[in-house]
């Protein structure tokens, strides 16, 4: 099979788990019909960035681009593109393929593909051998297939849209998924990346909307987010006054840690979704905290393709985006130093045109 046509790129990538980013040259597949080519202006720097680019979760392929909350400008579509033209402003979130055929692909719901078949957008096998894998967002373009592609709305700012990619998806779809409308109450644990996204989706919904934290200085930026009311996870005395308050509670926490206090702040058939991928496992809940009370824990990843264009559109009507800092591409490895330490408020987007 005859290599396709590719144009260069310039890109930031890892080289071993250890090493700094540094300075990379890609090569991105040329448009076949289906396809979009964007430049690339801003790019998102998520915790899974991180996870990849160190090795810590198994699997990275050197060189490693990553980058998975692209927003960037259509520069050329082919032949058979129908959503997209030249010069409109578009985005690329956490995959660019699945198989396309099974139940759940069918459904709209890519991101849990049947098969197994998802192309993610950084360290995935490349299906069109521009490269040994898909390289990310840190680049100046990248080529993608039109449907794994969105339309951002107008009225946002592309920095702040660049996030909702994956944080904004990722806490948008549970929450609606598990009922989280007008009159319900929503405990979202972290105020990170994703737990910043999770109140003000609640908050929007219509929910009242509580934030646990560990840190009693983040509650006045919480209320600013749209939290009804902050409380401080580590004491005893607060969490025990929660005992069966929740219909749902989001937990962000990407750390290893307790649940049991967060079932025992569930209403009967309430629901404890998580969200955060520890290194290492939770330790085991206890099972009478959930028989009791016939409560849930649930797991949730991204959303499928319609489901984000349908978060774009919520946001795009209500006016979120996310609140981020943004930094010049060579500031990355300072920047996942940062993010180490919860050093940002609450998530950095790379600014491509300094690549």
């Amino acid at each position: 099979m005859p290599t396709p046509p590719t144009t260069p790129a310039k890109a930031y990538a890892a080289f071993d788990k250890s090493s700094p980013l540094r300075p990379h040259a890609i090569a991105r597949r040329t448009p076949t019909p289906h396809d979009v080519a964007l430049d690339i202006l801003f790019c998102g720097v998520c915790h899974s960035d991180l996870h990849t680019a160190k090795s810590e979760w198994p699997g990275t392929v050197y060189p490693c681009v990553p980058g998975h909350e692209i927003v960037w400008r259509v520069t050329a579509v082919g032949s058979e593109v129908t959503a997209f033209k030249p010069g409109d402003l578009a985005a690329v979130g956490c995959m660019v393929d699945a198989c396309q055929t099974c139940p759940s692909c069918a459904a709209g719901l890519e991101n849990y593909c049947d098969n197994g078949a998802i192309t993610f957008t950084y360290n995935s096998p490349d299906k069109h051998n521009a490269g040994p894998v898909t390289y990310g967002g840190y680049s100046s373009a990248i080529t993608v297939h039109q449907r794994f592609a969105f339309r951002v709305p107008a009225n946002l700012d592309p920095a702040g849209v660049a996030p909702l990619l994956c944080a904004g998806i990722t806490t948008y779809s549970p929450l609606k998924e598990f009922g989280a409308e007008r009159g319900k109450r929503v405990g979202i644990v972290g105020l990170g990346g994703l737990g910043h996204m999770g109140v003000k989706f609640a908050h929007a919904f219509g929910c009242h909307t509580t934030l646990f934290t560990t840190s009693p200085d983040k509650a006045t930026d919480a209320k600013q987010l749209g939290a009804d009311e902050v409380v401080i996870s580590k004491d005893p005395a607060a969490m025990a006054k929660q005992a069966g308050k929740f219909d749902l509670i989001l937990n962000t926490v990407a750390v290893s840690h307790d649940l049991d206090p967060y079932l025992s702040a569930l209403q009967r058939d309430g629901t404890l979704i998580l969200v955060g991928a520890p290194e290492h496992p939770h330790p085991s809940p206890g099972a009478m905290n959930l028989i009791s009370r016939r409560r849930r824990i649930a797991g949730s990843m991204i959303g499928g393709v319609p489901e984000t264009q349908e978060m774009l559109d919520f946001c795009g009507h209500h006016n979120i985006t996310s609140t981020i800092e943004l930094i010049p591409v060579q500031q990355i490895n300072e920047a996942y130093d940062r993010m180490l330490k919860s050093d940002v408020k609450y998530r950095f987007v790379i600014d491509m045109k300094t690549l």
